[in-house]
């Protein structure tokens, strides 16, 4: 009977190792990818292995300068478009390229010219029809690029000035653009390619809509005000303002999390995260990150929320069941736009 007994617990021991020794790498599998983010100042893309918490590369871009980065579906072409050296609305140059990298090699493989200044801003990777949009805020449009000609095919008007960040629906047929000066929020038909509104968000000159993102069920639209410190929420059936929500600090980027019951929200002025639960719109809790929070972005498996912090050039990585920053990782300066790559690190695949 003793041996029997020995028998079993040693047989149960190992099936708890292998469950555990299971689980470790299905986290492993989750996490493995590369992220990458947009240094302004330094002009870099950096590749980092989400793994070890490390950059493993920096692409020089050669110009001035990349903000945003998206990827295609498979993770192993990123869009990194040209703004320009000024802020939104602000005097000095005009960006007319988008640079083509491939991500496991870390080359520039090809480059868009758009013919003219227009600041191309935010790059979108629309699934539903394998379709890649970008901001070119100068032409108040959404442009649409075939990614495998790389050639334009038509632009969407926004039918305002400064449509500087977008968000696609979740079922692919809308668009929503951030106008920055004019505090509003374009709504286009990504089928007819048309504007179908404008909903004010507030008075230019004492508003400033920076930002953007959705609920997951697309009802709901975010939006920061950059002179004051409160968060637009819009109804996106209705097209129009539904609530302010008052902030500690002035807002900027966000993201909802996986189970659609958080939004993770920057407040960039006072270096903190805040999160705010969907259901009553109330802030539960705030983060303490380096100074001014971006953007951010949501791991795929829904367990990390990177947050890209500008002028600390740090990404911190927030544990989604713990709220708690699990690591601070080395980025370039001015750190800001952020993307996924399912394509793992030349680090974690042991090439370089």
């Amino acid at each position: 009977m003793k041996i029997l007994l020995f028998t079993v617990r040693v047989l149960s021991s190992s099936i708890a190792i292998a469950i555990i020794s299971t689980a470790s790498l299905s986290a492993f599998a989750q996490s493995s990818g590369t992220l990458l983010v947009a240094n302004q100042t330094d002009r870099t893309l950096s590749f980092i292995d989400p793994v070890t918490a490390h950059q493993t590369y920096a692409l020089q871009e050669d110009r001035i300068t990349g903000h945003e980065v998206t990827t295609s579906p498979d993770g192993r072409t990123a869009y990194l478009p040209i703004y320009g050296d000024a802020g939104v609305g602000r005097p000095g140059t005009d960006g007319h390229e988008m640079l083509v990298i491939d991500v496991p090699t870390h080359k520039i493989t090809a480059t868009v010219d758009f013919g003219h200044g227009v600041r191309p801003h935010l790059p979108v990777y629309d699934t539903q029809r394998n379709l890649l949009y970008v901001s070119t805020e100068l032409d108040e449009a959404i442009t649409v690029i075939d990614p495998k000609t790389l050639k334009i095919l038509y632009k969407i008007p926004t039918g305002a000035a400064q449509s500087h960040m977008f968000a696609l629906s979740h079922d692919g047929r809308f668009a929503y653009t951030t106008n920055v000066g004019p505090a509003s929020v374009s709504v286009l038909d990504l089928d007819t390619h048309k504007t179908l509104a404008i909903i004010p968000v507030g008075e230019p000159g004492t508003t400033r809509v920076q930002r953007i993102s959705l609920s997951n069920d697309d009802k709901l639209l975010f939006t920061s005000d950059w002179n004051n410190p409160r968060l637009a929420v819009v109804d996106t059936t209705t097209r129009k303002l539904k609530t302010w929500i008052p902030l500690p600090g002035t807002g900027y980027g966000s993201a909802s999390t996986h189970d659609g019951r958080y939004l993770i929200l920057c407040l960039s002025k006072i270096a903190k995260v805040a999160v705010i639960d969907l259901s009553n719109f109330s802030i539960v809790r705030t983060i303490d990150v380096p100074s001014q929070p971006q953007e951010v972005l949501i791991r795929p498996d829904g367990l990390v929320a990177y947050v890209s912090c500008n002028k600390d050039h740090k990404v911190a990585a927030i544990d989604l069941k713990t709220w708690k920053v699990k690591s601070l990782i080395d980025a370039g300066n001015d750190a800001d736009g952020l993307a996924w790559s399912n394509a793992p690190s030349p680090a974690a695949t042991g090439t370089r």
